[in-house]
């Protein structure tokens, strides 16, 4: 039976996820993962018998972080009503600067799972689950593009998501991403 102490399974994936986007994935092993989450020598195997589950695990957190950012999001737009321009500019300017890491992480993962089917069938919940609560926050705030153009939304946030996240830090500013969001919007209907 696998060790059960989320303390240090989450200390382990986190620096996971902190070395997928420093090292890429060819810099994750067992012992770098040790190393970065500052743990004894063997306990990323007592935890992730093999690489794959290793990839897996960092995964899952990074599913799990983005749903907990995605249900503060909802409330605070709930609370303080925004344009979807306002709202995407925001969740873009974030996912850039002080989210970078982890959406590095996250495209070194996609990357890997299209050789391994394992890590596909976790990533898949994130895509998922973002489609749902894009559709849900857009009927619950009344927003535009209509419902059926949200496949087309999301498609074009993912691309000027990785853009945003692989270009020089320096680069990414409030004015950049503003600049994207409108094409984006442009690009699926009415803006709003």
């Amino acid at each position: 039976m696998p060790p059960t102490n989320p303390a240090r399974r989450r200390a382990l994936t986190d620096a996971a996820i902190a070395l997928l986007a420093s090292s890429g994935v060819h810099g994750l092993t067992h012992r770098a993962v040790e190393k970065e989450a500052d743990l004894p020598s063997g306990t990323a195997s007592n935890y992730f018998r093999n690489r794959e589950a290793l990839l897996v695990a960092a995964a899952e957190r990074i599913i799990e972080l983005h749903h907990a950012d995605t249900d503060r999001a909802v409330d605070r737009s709930v609370e303080q009503p925004a344009t979807l321009a306002d709202l995407l500019t925001e969740s873009l300017l974030t996912a850039a600067t002080t989210l970078r890491d982890r959406y590095l992480a996250i495209f070194e993962l996609q990357l890997e799972a299209v050789r391994r089917p394992a890590l596909a069938t976790a990533l898949a919940g994130l895509w998922d689950a973002a489609a749902q609560v894009t559709a849900g926050q857009h009927d619950k705030l009344g927003l535009v593009p209509p419902r059926e153009r949200i496949h087309s939304l999301i498609t074009l946030y993912e691309g000027a998501l990785f853009t945003l996240v692989t270009a020089p830090p320096e680069s990414v500013d409030r004015d950049t991403v503003q600049a994207l969001v409108r094409s984006i919007l442009d690009g699926c209907g009415p803006q709003q």
